[in-house]
């Protein structure tokens, strides 16, 4: 029941790109709000992008222009297509699904509500 889990993480050079993925077990959670988060041991979790239940993206400041969330709700996959990779994007990203959560913000996601993966490595090199 509304397991998530994710692939698609690796290791690559600075200025190289990726593609996650957030495979979803649970039929029609695609359809709601769902986001991909980043875990750094010393800075704890950070909100990366949220799609919400219409499709609209919001994203964190710190990778708009290079990330973009997309999800396929009839294949029950949200995507995160990361380009021009950073050795600050390096982390632990993980996928959640809110069906609760309506405005859809990164700040209003927590891991006592909704659904969570497990999470995929990237690390980005210099």
């Amino acid at each position: 029941q509304g397991h998530l889990e994710e692939r698609g993480g690796g290791s690559v050079q600075a200025g190289g790109s990726l593609r996650l993925s957030c495979l979803v077990a649970n039929y029609g959670l695609t359809s709601y709000c769902m986001g991909w988060f980043r875990q750094v041991p010393e800075k704890g979790r950070e909100g990366v992008a949220s799609i919400d239940r219409n499709g609209t993206p919001k994203y964190a400041d710190s990778v708009k222009g290079r990330f973009t969330i997309s999800k396929d709700t009839t294949n029950n996959i949200l995507y995160l297509q990361m380009n021009s990779l950073q050795p600050g994007d390096t982390g632990m990203y993980v996928c959640a699904a809110d069906p609760g959560h309506h405005d859809c913000s990164l700040e209003g996601f927590t891991p006592a509500k909704g659904f969570w993966g497990q999470g995929t490595q990237v690390t980005v090199s210099s």
